[in-house]
């Protein structure tokens, strides 16, 4: 029986050395190598990168409300001297910037105001503030700008910029406004 368990311990012995020598070896695996830093890239949404034109001065003009662009005041007033409605000397610089911003914006149309201090009667005052608008009329229709663009209106003494009752509030309330009424 010795002899037997002999027998059987060698043939476990060689199965088993025979089971590890057929078995492949496995070769032990290198390190990976060192990650390489990769320079980042970002990711930029199509839409930012696409640059939207800028807007021209005439879609900038466009997108604006009559209140907003009235509010903005590009055309500037001019005052009158007493009892008058010839257009002074520094009133036709006004007026020649005012006739540059029309034709620069060909679509707009303005209405012109009269006013008047409170001084007179109510129908005299009238009739200056329209003497005066239609001055203003006249003198940027002479520099170019379209009669068809322009209206006149009298508001006399109806509507003072200042309320005083002084000389300084008078020659301010002597004027011709400059509305925008249509873009």
């Amino acid at each position: 029986m010795l002899k037997k368990i002999a027998v059987l311990t060698f043939i476990c012995v060689l199965i088993l050395a025979f089971s590890t020598s057929c078995k492949p070896k496995t070769k032990p695996t290198p390190p990976p190598p060192p990650a390489q830093e990769q320079p980042k890239v970002e990711k930029v949404d199509d839409a930012a990168a696409v640059k939207k034109p800028a807007m021209t001065e005439e879609e900038i003009f466009m997108s604006k409300s009559l209140e907003q662009v009235n509010l903005e005041a590009p055309l500037k007033m001019i005052n009158f001297d007493y009892d008058q409605y010839t257009i002074r000397q520094d009133a036709g610089t006004t007026l020649e910037g005012n006739a540059a911003w029309m034709k620069k914006f060909a679509s707009a149309k303005i209405l012109i105001e009269g006013h008047c201090d409170e001084r007179g009667t109510e129908e005299y005052n009238l009739a200056l503030g329209e003497k005066r608008a239609k001055s203003a009329f006249d003198y940027l229709a002479s520099l170019g700008v379209s009669q068809d663009r322009m209206k006149v209106i009298s508001y006399g003494k109806s509507q003072p910029l200042d309320s005083s009752h002084n000389e300084t509030s008078w020659q301010r309330n002597r004027r011709a406004q400059f509305l925008i009424i249509e873009k």
